[in-house]
Order: C-alpha cells, then structure tokens, then sequence
C-alpha cells in the first residue's frame, strides 16, 4: 500500500534525518525528496497530464512534471527515471534543469527538475494519469490560467516552461 511506503525525512541540506511512513510524512507535512521531468515534444510543447482522483496530493489537478517521492537510498536520477517510467511509460535521456524546494501547508519537497525530449507514444498503465494533452508556449499561459495546476507545478515548473518554450 502507498500509505506505508517508507520516505526519507531530510533537511533543507539534503541531510536524511529520519524514514517514516509516507502516511506519516503527509499527515505531518515532513520534508522529504521529489523529482519532476519535464516532457517536451521535438515541436516546442509541453506533455501536461491530470493526475488520478485517488492521488494523496492535489488529486485530479493537472501536472505539467511528470515525478514523485524518491524511495529511500534512490539516487536522483534512478528515481526521475522509475517516475517517468511508471508514469508515462517512457524510458528517455534525462538533463537535470535544476535543485527546487517547495513549501506549503500540505507538503514540504527539496526535488530536482529534469526535462526530457520524447514524442512518444506514451501509455498510463499505472493509473495515475487519467488525461493529457500537448501545450505549446503559445497556449501555456491561457491554458494554465484555466486548469487547475499542482501547487509546486504553478510554483517553479510553469515559470521555467515560460522561458523554454
């Protein structure tokens, strides 16, 4: 079960300083590791997805990052790359973009941001996606002002989606 998945508590140094549940991470908003891969097609637009109804976090709220928590002892990169696996159904070259932080009354993340180039075709088999769609640098701006985005994704992916396409 997700709920009893074990998380790294961490420091804003990236210092492990505990493992607990993920149940017990959310309940009491603990920092913890995230990834987030950006899938930009070969013609400048972003991959956007809605997340499940099912979700612990911002449930069925529309993503522009594909990623989530790090398992405990997972590298960065192994961790983005399993995300975006599970996720998307893709296995892609991934560029890491940046070290973010996010802080909010329902979570606390120290991430990496990675982004991606991939066309597809993309399969949801796990079910944490329920829809998609393609969002170009053009459209980015109306189409976010009338979805309702994750919180860490309106924070610092759409400002760095601004700049890249």
């Amino acid at each position: 079960m997700i709920a009893d998945e074990l998380v790294e508590v961490v420091d804003p140094d990236e210092r492990v300083v505990a493992v607990v549940s993920r149940a017990e991470m959310r309940r009491r908003n603990l920092a913890h590791r995230s990834t987030y891969v950006i899938v930009l097609g070969s013609q400048p637009a972003v991959l956007a997805h809605q997340r499940a109804s099912w979700k612990d976090l911002w449930p069925s709220r529309w993503d522009l990052a594909f990623g989530g928590v790090c398992g405990v002892g997972e590298a960065w990169t192994e961790a983005a790359s399993r995300e975006l696996s599970e996720e998307a159904g893709i296995d892609a070259p991934l560029r890491e973009v940046s070290k973010v932080a996010f802080a909010s009354d329902e979570t606390t993340v120290v991430g990496r941001m990675y982004e991606t180039v991939h066309d597809g075709p993309f399969s949801f088999d796990d079910g944490e996606v329920v829809d998609h769609c393609w969002v170009t640098g053009g459209q980015l701006d109306e189409w976010s002002a009338t979805h309702l985005l994750c919180d860490d994704a309106r924070a610092f992916v759409l400002p760095y989606l601004r700049t890249r396409i």
